[in-house]
């Protein structure tokens, strides 16, 4: 392994930490515009640098805070821009780096992180695990008819790109975040995400729900046309809301816009009932499930504890090889989650726990797989029912 060395980044080291991400990613380095644009968006304090006589990997985080199954919500680390140069992977420069967020994570008492992998070989290594999935839909615009029993939704107004700029994170923090892996949007991601609507090549539009009680539910979108009179496809950008009515309400609107043969929508939640809307379901084409959040219980004891759970008794063993001190046996119930010495129902890796943790899989499911191990007769259905959640859970965010 070569010699380097793992240290916070300067502030005068995070436009080379963003160029080294980029280049690992195959983009072109940010002109003087670009990282004018970019730069609000280093939360100070975050990031850390490989060295060896210079830059040679990198990875950063956002402050946040995330929904849990039950309602609350813990702090979270929104991990983003990892990178590690072509010339020195494989040397442990990725696993160290990770080490050195880990121990920052634990002296700020932050207890999860959650990032957005590029590859899907690379996290469960670090503890990582698929914990939220989503799905990527398109809509035959000239097919589809609402069913009769279709909420008509309440007043829709509009918003052009900078009004959409202004309006955004009020927008976004005025709805309830009520899904499990749902995250809190550090101010420091609004930049980045102004950057790439003003890098839309097609007007940016916000349709902006209200119902009897005001705002409920805003989505965003561009219309794409090869050339005039070709078939246009209507590209939704962000989607959130807060009741059954907003939902209907703005799927009814996007059914409206004129000059539209087909609507998509990338990354919704899994049990999203788009289909359920319209007469005919398969005028409603599922395209692609895929990963959207990859989690980590950084502190698994306090994690633990912090949702809720219903049903039986049970006790996991986890096994931590990277965060030993998560490793052990943890008996969980309604009335919480605590460190115990009695026989293990269920064993399990790190990353494994945090694919089961937020709902998203079941752990009869995961030992299906053969990565969970059951030691009881009635385990798995007593572990279902204890990590079950109402909803699937989604992010909806990208950082």
């Amino acid at each position: 392994m070569s010699d380097f060395s793992v240290r916070p980044l300067r502030s005068d080291e995070e436009r080379a930490a963003t160029d080294l991400f980029r280049r690992a990613l195959h983009a072109k380095e940010m002109t003087d515009e670009e990282w004018s644009a970019i730069a609000p968006s280093m939360q100070p304090d975050r990031g850390f640098g490989a060295f060896d006589s210079e830059l040679i990997g990198t990875l950063r985080s956002f402050d946040s805070e995330v929904t849990l199954p039950g309602g609350g919500t813990t702090p979270l680390a929104a991990v983003s821009l990892v990178g590690v140069r072509a010339d020195r992977i494989r040397r442990g420069v990725l696993t160290a780096l990770m080490r050195a967020q880990f121990e920052d994570f634990a002296a700020r008492g932050v207890p999860a992180a959650m990032l957005h992998a590029s590859e899907g070989a690379i996290y469960g290594r670090f503890g990582y695990g698929v914990a939220v999935r989503a799905k990527s839909i398109e809509i035959d615009k000239r097919r589809a008819r609402f069913r009769p029993e279709v909420p008509a939704g309440g007043q829709i107004s509009l918003l052009d790109l900078e009004n959409t700029i202004e309006q955004w994170p009020s927008l976004f923090d005025a709805l309830p975040r009520t899904r499990p892996g749902m995250i809190a949007r550090s101010p420091h991601l609004w930049p980045g995400y102004e950057r790439e609507l003003r890098r839309a090549t097609t007007p940016v539009t916000t349709a902006v729900h209200s119902g009897a009680d005001g705002v409920d539910g805003y989505v965003t979108y561009t219309v794409e046309r090869a050339q005039f009179g070709s078939p246009a496809l209507l590209k939704v950008q962000s989607f959130h809301y807060a009741s059954p009515d907003a939902f209907a309400g703005l799927w009814r609107y996007l059914l409206s816009v004129d000059l539209v043969d087909r609507i998509t929508a990338e990354k919704r939640p899994l049990d999203e009932p788009v289909e359920l809307l319209f007469t005919d379901p398969r005028d409603v084409a599922v395209n692609k499930v895929q990963d959207e959040g990859w989690f980590r219980l950084v502190d698994v004891e306090t994690m633990l504890g912090a949702r809720t759970y219903r049903g039986e008794p049970v006790v996991i063993e986890v096994t931590d090889p990277f965060l030993e001190h998560n490793s052990g046996r943890y008996r969980l119930s309604e009335d919480g989650a605590a460190r115990t010495t009695d026989p293990a129902d269920l064993e399990l890796h790190a990353d494994t726990l945090s694919m089961v943790y937020l709902g998203g899989w079941r752990p009869s499911d995961l030992a299906f797989a053969g990565r969970v191990r059951a030691t009881g007769e009635t385990a798995l259905e007593r572990a279902d029912q204890l990590f079950g959640t109402r909803v699937n859970p989604w992010c909806g965010t990208f950082f």
